[in-house]
């Protein structure tokens, strides 16, 4: 079925996050709490709320997004491109301007988001973080009363477990095996939190992140069987 997907139909994209605070003893002794009963069970005995508090990031309710890359594909003239833009920065701006580009571009019931594991991470952290600013869910989002085949959501981790539920490849491992250059190349998922509040360099997350978007895109044209995306063919918008 995925050949017959039109790829111009398809938003893929990836976020990045990072604790809500740059330490933990910047909450408050509510947020603390919560944090230490919230974490309890992945952190056990090993390490203590504070310790463990460089992880908030992954959960919704603790982090915050601080970054989307999108990236689409468009056909002219038997051309083919590839286009990535960012939204950075302030989380309720640009959770307000991803969320205008799915409204007007891609708010159609044949349109889908794609990520790697998005429907574990990427989708619901989005929605959750727009209902905490009270802001309004797109309809790619709005996922109330959908059945499973109604989901307008493709995910890249989901088409390479072929069935098989209890499986995990990271998309780090799925490029290498599928001979798709690699997307870390200078920082990875464990880096980010110290890039944004030690080194405070945002660029180079929103280049990672980029580079993911793209990497997911080519996982789904090698699924397709088809050409890999060369240099030229990428477009920054």
């Amino acid at each position: 079925m995925i050949h017959k997907l039109n790829l111009e139909h398809i938003l893929f994209l990836d976020i990045e996050t990072v604790p809500e605070e740059k330490t933990f003893s910047s909450l408050t002794e509510e947020r603390k709490k919560l944090w230490e009963d919230k974490s309890k069970y992945q952190r056990k005995e090993e390490f203590t709320a504070e310790e463990f508090y460089d992880r908030a990031g992954i959960w919704a309710e603790f982090g915050k997004i601080i970054c989307i890359s999108v990236g689409f594909f468009k056909f002219k003239n038997d051309l083919r491109s590839f286009r990535i833009t960012t939204f950075q920065g302030e989380e309720e701006k640009l959770l307000r301007d991803f969320s205008l580009l799915l409204e007007s571009h891609f708010q159609k019931p044949h349109h889908l988001l794609c990520a790697h594991n998005g429907k574990e991470f990427d989708f619901p952290y989005i929605a959750r973080r727009l209902i905490i600013h009270n802001l309004p869910l797109p309809g790619k989002l709005d996922l109330f009363g959908k059945k499973p085949w109604e989901v307008p959501h493709l995910d890249t981790l989901e088409l390479w477990k072929f069935g098989d539920y209890k499986h995990y490849t990271s998309l780090k491992l799925l490029t290498n095996v599928l001979g798709i250059p690699s997307p870390k190349q200078d920082i990875d998922g464990s880096e980010v939190r110290d890039v944004y509040y030690i080194d405070r360099q945002l660029g180079r997350i929103v280049s990672y992140c980029e580079r993911d978007v793209l990497a997911i895109a080519q996982v789904v044209l090698k699924m397709r069987q088809e050409e890999l995306l060369l240099e030229t063919e990428i477009v920054s918008v």
